[in-house]
C-alpha cells in the first residue's frame, strides 16, 4: 500500500482572519559617525559612513582599527551628548551610553533628538586594560565584632583587611582564607577610622579616646605606645604619599578638637600642630601636588576648607565657599596614592627606592593628562570642584598655569539633602556623590558637569566606593543593602541583600567588596 501524505497543517486564524505574514526586518540606514576623544574633543579618524545598527563590540573594533597602529586593541565606552539648547527636566541624564548599538541607543532614543540624516558625533573613552568582575553573592559573615562596624578599609594589595569598631578593638582578616587573623586592642573608645600605609607596613587606627594607634599588621601587635595630643575623638587619618617618601611616611591625624596633628611615625613625635579651623576638622587629605612634601587638605564644620604646606605646616590657602558644614572630601588622586607602588600587575617592589620610583612614575603619569583635582562636600547639599595648584601638570593650558587657584571650577548641584561621602573614580574621569536623600549622582570629573542620577535606595545612602577599572560602582545605605551600578544604563547591576541592619562602610578591591555596620557582622562578596 502506498504511503499516504499527511493531510496540511490547520492555518490558524484570529477570529476568521488568517494569521498575517511575519514583516520582514526592517532595512538599517546608515549614518555618518565622527569619533572625537571624551578629553580634549580632537578627532580620533576621519568620519565614516557606518551600518546605524553596528554593535557596540564592533564600533570598538572598528575605531582600534582606523586609530590605533600595530597595537594591543584598546577597549573604549561610548556616549553621545545630548543638545544642551533642548529644556531637560532638572535631574535628567545629559548624555546617551551606547551600549548595544547607535540604531537603538540614540536614533530611537525617547528624546527624538537624532535623525540619520545627522552626523553622530560619538565620544569615545579608552577603559581600563582589566575587567573587574561584580560581586554577586556573600561569600563569607564573619562574626567577631560585639559592636556595630563602623570603618573598613582593604591594604593596598587586597591581602588583608581592617575593620574597627565600637566594641573598641580593630581587627584584621586574612583575605586568602577569609578568617580573623589579629585583634588589635588598645583604645579605650569607639574605633572610627582606620588607614593603611600605602606600602603595606603600618595601621593607623584613630578613636573616641582622642589617640592614634600604629600597628604591625604583620604581628598584630602595637608599634610603640599611642600618639596622644588630641583633646577630643579622632575624625580621619592619611599617609604621607609613597613617592615623597618611601622610607618612614608620617601621618597627619584630623579631630573633633579643630586641630590637624601630623606625627613622625619613626621617632612617634608630634612634628607641627594645624590651628586655624575653628571648629570640628571632619577629614583630611594628604595630596602630592602643590610642593616639595605635598599638601595637606582639610575640610571642617567651620564652613571652611583649609590648604597647608605639608613641608612646615605654613597655611597656602582658605577655601570659604560653602554655606554648612564641610564633611567630604575628595581627591582624583586619591587612588593612586593610596595604592602607591601596587598596581594591576601585582609585582612588588624589592626596595624602598624602587617603591619610591615605581608611586612617583604612577602619580606622575596621572599628572599628564590633568592635574590634582579636589572636590568637598557639605551639608548646604553641594559639592565644589577645586583645582588648586593647575601649574603642577602639563596637561593644563598656559594661560592657566598659575600657581595656585582658590577659586572653584564649578559648583555641583541637584542633591536635596546633605552630602555623605563624594569619591573620586580611580581613573579620575567620574565622581559619585552620596547623600542623605537616598540617591547618588554621578558627575564628570574633570569638569564637574552632572551625568545621571543612580535611584534605588529607600534610605540615605552612607558610602560609595569604586571598582579598581572604574566601571562599577557599589553603594551602602541605612536601608541595609549594597547596590553595584552599572554605569552604561545608570541602573542597578546587582542588588546585595544580607545585612539585617544599616551598612555603615564598603570598600572595594580587585573582585573582592567588604561591608560592615550596625549589625556587627563583615560580609565579604565576591563572583
Amino acid at each position: 500500500m502506498a504511503a499516504r501524505l499527511p493531510p496540511p497543517k490547520r492555518q490558524k486564524t484570529y477570529h476568521g482572519v488568517p494569521e498575517p505574514a511575519p514583516e520582514a526586518p526592517k532595512p538599517s540606514p546608515n549614518i555618518v559617525v565622527q569619533f572625537v576623544s571624551e578629553e580634549d574633543g580632537s578627532s580620533l579618524c576621519p568620519a565614516v559612513n557606518i551600518p546605524a545598527n553596528l554593535t557596540r563590540e564592533n564600533l570598538e573594533s572598528l575605531l582600534n582599527k582606523l586609530s590605533t597602529k600595530d597595537e594591543d586593541p584598546v577597549p573604549f565606552s561610548f556616549h553621545v551628548n545630548l543638545p544642551e539648547s533642548k529644556t531637560t527636566p532638572a535631574g535628567a541624564n545629559t548624555r546617551i551610553v551606547i551600549a548595544s548599538s547607535i540604531e537603538k541607543d540614540v536614533l530611537e532614543h525617547p528624546s527624538e533628538d537624532f535623525t540619520p540624516e545627522d552626523v553622530i558625533v560619538v565620544h569615545c573613552a579608552p577603559q581600563s586594560v582589566f575587567r573587574v568582575r561584580p560581586a554577586t553573592r556573600c561569600s563569607s559573615t564573619l562574626t567577631g565584632h560585639a559592636s556595630p562596624i563602623l570603618c573598613a578599609a582593604f591594604s593596598p594589595t587586597g591581602n588583608l583587611l581592617a575593620t574597627g569598631s565600637g566594641d573598641m578593638n580593630v581587627r584584621l582578616w586574612d583575605l586568602n582564607t577569609e578568617l580573623p587573623s589579629h585583634t588589635l586592642s588598645g583604645h579605650a573608645g569607639w574605633v572610627l577610622c582606620v588607614e593603611w600605609e600605602a606600602m603595606e607596613r603600618k595601621l593607623a587606627s584613630g578613636g573616641h579616646d582622642g589617640r592614634v594607634r600604629l600597628w604591625d599588621p604583620a604581628t598584630g601587635q602595637p608599634l610603640g605606645d599611642a600618639l596622644r595630643g588630641h583633646t577630643k575623638w579622632i575624625m580621619s587619618l592619611a599617609w604621607e604619599p609613597i613617592h615623597i617618601n618611601a622610607t618612614s611616611p608620617r601621618l597627619a591625624s584630623a579631630s573633633k578638637d579643630g586641630t590637624v596633628r601630623v606625627w613622625d611615625t619613626a621617632l612617634r613625635r608630634l612634628e607641627y600642630t594645624l590651628g586655624g579651623h575653628s571648629a570640628s576638622v571632619n577629614i583630611v587629605k594628604w595630596g602630592g601636588s602643590g610642593g616639595s612634601k605635598g599638601v595637606l587638605y582639610t575640610a571642617s564644620s567651620d564652613r571652611t576648607v583649609r590648604v597647608w604646606d605639608a613641608e612646615q605646616g605654613r597655611p597656602i590657602m582658605t577655601l570659604k565657599d560653602h554655606a554648612h558644614w564641610v564633611t567630604t572630601l575628595t581627591l582624583n588622586t586619591d587612588f593612586i596614592l593610596r595604592t602607591g607602588p601596587f598596581d594591576h600587575k601585582g609585582k612588588k617592589p624589592a626596595s624602598e627606592e624602587e617603591a619610591q620610583v615605581l608611586a612617583k612614575a604612577r602619580f606622575d603619569n596621572f599628572l599628564k593628562s590633568t592635574p590634582e583635582l579636589l572636590i568637598s562636600g557639605s551639608d548646604d547639599h553641594t559639592l565644589f570642584l577645586w583645582s588648586l595648584f593647575p601649574s603642577a601638570s602639563p596637561a593644563t593650558v598656559e594661560a592657566d598655569k598659575r600657581s595656585a587657584v582658590s577659586k572653584p571650577l564649578t559648583r555641583l548641584t541637584g542633591h536635596q539633602k546633605q552630602i555623605s561621602h563624594v569619591v573620586f573614580s580611580p581613573d579620575g574621569r567620574w565622581a559619585a556623590s552620596a547623600a542623605w536623600d537616598s540617591s547618588v549622582r554621578i558627575w564628570e570629573g574633570r569638569t564637574g558637569k552632572f551625568v545621571a542620577t543612580l535611584r534605588g535606595h529607600v534610605g540615605p545612602v552612607y558610602r560609595v566606593a569604586w571598582s579598581a577599572d572604574s566601571r562599577l560602582l557599589i553603594s551602602a545605605s541605612k536601608d541595609s543593602t549594597l547596590k553595584i551600578w552599572d554605569l552604561k544604563t545608570y541602573k542597578i547591576k546587582t542588588d546585595l541583600p544580607g545585612h539585617t541592619d544599616e551598612v555603615y562602610c564598603v570598600d572595594f578591591v580587585a573582585d573582592k567588596v567588604v561591608s560592615g555596620g550596625r549589625d556587627k557582622t563583615v560580609k565579604i562578596w565576591k563572583n
